[in-house]
């Protein structure tokens, strides 16, 4: 169910033998998104329960679970910028139905992530899957 974004990063990961090499990988992603702009890091698009700052931003395209859902977001620290872009990676694109579907823990057991983030990091991963989860759920409710 994932995409060809999630795919690509799915084969990286297999390339790169040691966590070190995929870990500096998930940061290198990060520094590559563009940063949002401070209008867009307010109090809506914050994620609650993340040690770090972390916003997340939806563009919603049509209603009900057709509706297409592609997502920017940023944080103050760099690795989790980087879990950022892998769930953007994920997520954009997806209809609403689709987002719903993905078994988000199981996709990133894919790259070796479940086992590796520390409890805080996984929470966080945790908080920003079910802020996207809600987006997606908004969208199928505005039908």
């Amino acid at each position: 169910m994932s995409n060809a974004a999630f795919e690509e990063i799915a084969e990286t990961f297999d390339f790169l033998d040691d966590w070190e090499d995929r870990y500096r990988h998930v940061i290198d992603m990060g520094k590559a998104m563009s940063p949002l702009e401070d209008a867009l890091r307010v109090p809506a698009t914050k994620v609650e329960g993340c040690a770090s700052q972390v916003w997340l931003v939806p563009q919603v395209d049509g209603t009900g679970e057709s509706a297409v859902l592609t997502f920017r977001g940023d944080s103050d620290a760099m690795i989790v910028r980087g879990l950022i872009a892998v769930l953007i990676a994920l997520y954009s694109g997806q209809s609403a139905q689709s987002v719903m579907a993905i078994d988000a823990h199981a996709q990133l057991g894919r790259l070796g992530l479940n086992e590796h983030l520390s409890a805080q990091r996984s929470n966080g991963v945790r908080a920003m899957v079910a802020r996207i989860r809600a987006y997606a759920q908004t969208a199928i409710k505005n039908a």
